[in-house]
C-alpha cells in the first residue's frame, strides 16, 4: 500500500497558511509530526511525499521533513520514502540535507515517472537501483549479469541499497520499492 502526503495540503492544515512555502524549522517540524502521526497507524509500505504544489522549500524545512523522517526509520522498518513533484530549487535543498546526513531517498522524475536516487549513494548503488527499477527483482548473480559485474560487486550494491532503504532486500534478492 502507498500513502501519499500532499505537502501543500498538510501545510495549509497544520499552520493554517494560505502560502505554499515550506520555510522555517518549526514549520518543517510541524509537517513531519503530522506525517509521523499518520504513519503510526497506516501500515503503508511506501510513503510518497508530494511536493508538486509547494512553491519553495528551504534547507531547514528539507532537513525537518525529509532528513529527520529518514533518520527516524532504521533498516527493516516501514515505510520506504519516495519524493515526487520536486522542482530544481527543492531538489537542491533536499540533496544538500541528504548529503549532510549521509542519507539517500528515491525521487520520481515527473516527466518519466521513473525513480532516481537523491543524496549519498555511490555509482554502483545508483546503477543497481536503476536496473532493479527498470528490469525487476534480482539477486547478486542476476544483477551482476545484467550490469556486467562480478556477483560480489552486485552483492555489495544490493547491501548498500538495503541499508540506504532505497529498495527492498529479502533473502538476497533486491526488489524495487512499490511506486504509484
Amino acid at each position: 500500500m502507498i500513502e501519499t502526503f500532499r505537502l501543500h495540503q498538510l501545510l495549509r492544515e497544520t499552520v493554517q497558511s494560505p502560502y505554499r512555502c515550506l520555510v522555517t524549522r518549526p514549520t518543517g517540524a510541524a509537517i513531519r509530526n503530522r506525517i509521523e502521526q499518520s504513519l503510526e497507524t497506516s501500515g503503508c509500505v511506501t510513503a510518497l511525499l508530494d511536493f508538486a504544489e509547494v512553491e519553495m522549500l528551504d534547507f531547514s524545512c528539507a532537513d525537518e521533513v525529509v532528513a529527520k523522517l529518514l533518520l527516524a526509520r532504521g533498516p527493516g522498518e516501514r515505510p520506504y520514502f519516495v519524493l515526487s513533484g520536486l522542482h530544481d530549487g527543492q531538489r537542491e535543498a533536499v540533496e544538500h540535507v541528504l548529503r549532510h546526513h549521509q542519507l539517500a531517498v528515491a525521487a520520481l522524475r515527473d516527466a518519466e515517472r521513473a525513480p532516481a536516487v537523491l543524496g549519498c549513494a555511490d555509482e554502483d548503488a545508483r546503477l543497481a537501483f536503476e536496473s532493479v527499477c527498470s528490469d525487476g527483482p534480482a539477486d547478486d548473480r542476476a544483477l551482476g549479469a545484467r550490469l556486467g559485474w562480478a556477483p560480489e560487486r552486485a552483492a555489495r550494491a544490493i547491501e548498500d541499497l538495503g541499508w540506504l532503504r532505497l529498495a527492498q532486500v529479502s533473502d538476497g534478492t533486491l526488489r524495487p520499492v512499490p511506486l504509484p
